[in-house]
Formats: C-alpha cells, structure tokens, sequence
C-alpha cells in the first residue's frame, strides 16, 4: 500500500499540466455571471424584499389562494423607492411645532402613573434618534407639560418618599414651565412625603411661572364631621405646604385655583390658600371647573329667589 501511495506522488508530480483553453467570448455576456459581481446590492435588496414580504404574509391569518404555500408565492416588485424625509432640513420653528403635536397628551398632567410605560415611554423614543433632536424634543417635552408636584396615584407611588420631581435631572427641572399641586387626597392622613425640601429640586425650577392648585375636597365641610382628623387640620397643613412650595418658586407669577364639584370659593379651603397667595403677591386665576360649578350654583340660587319673590296666583 505505501509503494502505491509513493508510486502515485511521484506521478501526479511529474505530470505535466496543459493550460486551459480560451473560452472564446460571447455576442451577449451572461446576465447570471454578471448580477453576481456587478449587482450585488440590487441581489441584497432583493433578498430583503422576499424576507420582508414571507414576514408580512407570516403576521397575516389568512391563507394562500389556490392551496399554494408561502415559499411558492413569489415577492411582488415595488413599484417606487421610497426616499427618507429630511426631518433636519426644516426651519427649527417648524420642527418644534411637530414636536408639540407629537408630545400632544391632551390634559394630561404628568405624574407617577402606572400608564406612564404605554402612554408617555413610547412617545419618548424619539430621544434616541440623535443628539440634535434629543435637545430639541426633550425641550419641548418639558417645557409644554405640567407636571406634579406630588404623586397621588394610589398605591406605592402615593407613599412614595421621592416624587416624580426628586426623580428629574437638574437640567429636566429647569425647562419646566407649569406645575400643578393636587390638594385632598389622604387628608386624614397625609403621606410623610408630601414635604417640601431640597431632595424635591422646586428652587431648580427657574422657568415655572404657573402653579395649578387643583382642590379635590374641603375636609371643613359639614360632610366630613365625625371623620376629620381635628378641626382645620387639613386645612392648615394645606396652607403650610402651599406656603413652602412658593418660597421655593420665585419665578412664579400665576397661581389658577381649579377644584371638583362640591369645592367652594368662599369655604375654609380656598380662602386659606388665597390667603397664602396674597402674602406672596401672586395673581390669581380661576380655572373652568370651578367656575362653571359657581355660576350653576348661583343659577340655582337665582331660581330660587325668583320663586320666593314670584306672586301667589289663586286657582281658577
């Protein structure tokens, strides 16, 4: 065996080789021998157009027509090369108005919610696109929402001892243009984080100039005796935290007093808080729930009166 081995080396050494011969050229190259080479993304596109196309058809509940399978149906050629928009090429006044309409949350105000991740998460997205509209989207983003000062979502966050301001950065803190302080919920018992303190980040605010205080219940109406804590004990905790929160906005210019039906303006709620927004010498505004309770409770009162002073008719 190792002679016959030895024997077909020497063989296949000494063998002489004969060149190829000249395949002689053709009228017409070979479009197959010549995409490979020459064409090769046109060969890439196609093969992502058929990947793309099986993917589609995959996502789909319906079935192919005439019994044929997914690998049999060939990829349909598109018709027209979509070319990407140059989003960076608009004036910036334009691209920040896209910006608000994509930010456009309705009257939502922004707090620890646990709808954060499908409502507000997505929408932020776009921050990763680039550095130029990262500062462009995330300006518009902070500076056109109003944000809470303190959570009152129920459960974890409503005790949470870091707010969704403490959670900011600094430089998120100072676009910030609008804030809003929710008054009533745990009035019996306050959370322990509702406090005002250098952790909360309020004096790094210097773009606020409008304050929402949003009255959900006035704990001194006559309803909520027997179950009030002590008499004027919300009232004054309220008074105390609205207190501290405006030593910490010096930039603040407009406070709007909003609440819920059954909130009155001439209760012992609003007019403490508006005795704290007179001592800073803030202007006070008052916003559409509120108003529009009032003049249907003056309404009322309107009717009534008129019914008192209406002479009595005798019966026919």
């Amino acid at each position: 065996m190792a002679a016959r081995r030895a024997v077909r080396r020497v063989s296949r050494a000494a063998g002489h080789h004969s060149a190829p011969s000249p395949v002689p050229p053709t009228s017409e190259p070979s479009s197959r021998s010549a995409s490979p080479s020459t064409y090769a993304s046109d060969a890439e596109d196609e093969v992502d157009k058929e990947l793309s196309s099986l993917a589609s058809k995959a996502m789909t509940f319906s079935s192919p027509a005439n019994g044929e399978t997914w690998g049999n149906i060939a990829p349909k050629q598109a018709t027209s090369t979509t070319k990407p928009f140059r989003f960076m090429d608009l004036p910036i006044e334009l691209r920040m108005e896209i910006y608000k309409h994509y930010f456009d949350l309705g009257d939502r105000v922004i707090d620890l919610d646990y709808d954060n991740y499908k409502i507000i998460y997505p929408k932020m997205r776009i921050f990763w696109t680039c550095r130029t509209i990262y500062r462009e989207a995330s300006h518009v983003f902070y500076s056109t929402h109003t944000f809470r000062i303190f959570p009152t979502q129920p459960g974890r966050f409503f005790k949470t001892k870091r707010p969704l301001l403490a959670r900011l950065k600094p430089w998120q803190r100072q676009k910030l243009t609008s804030l809003e302080l929710r008054l009533g919920p745990g009035w019996a018992k306050p959370p322990k984080g509702w406090v005002v303190n250098d952790t909360l980040g309020l004096y790094e605010c210097i773009n606020v100039r409008k304050l929402t205080i949003f009255v959900q219940v006035d704990p001194s109406d006559g309803y909520f005796k027997g179950f009030r804590k002590a008499d004027g004990f919300y009232e004054t905790f309220s008074k105390q935290l609205l207190d501290g929160v405006l030593k910490e906005l010096p930039s603040l210019d407009d406070i709007c007093f909003d609440a819920w039906s059954g909130v009155k303006k001439s209760g012992a709620m609003i007019q403490g808080l508006l005795q704290v927004a007179s001592k800073h010498k803030k202007r006070v505004c008052w916003g559409p729930e509120i108003e529009q309770h009032e003049a249907g409770q003056q309404d009322k009162e309107k009717a009534a009166l008129a019914l008192l002073d209406a002479p009595l008719r005798s019966k026919c």
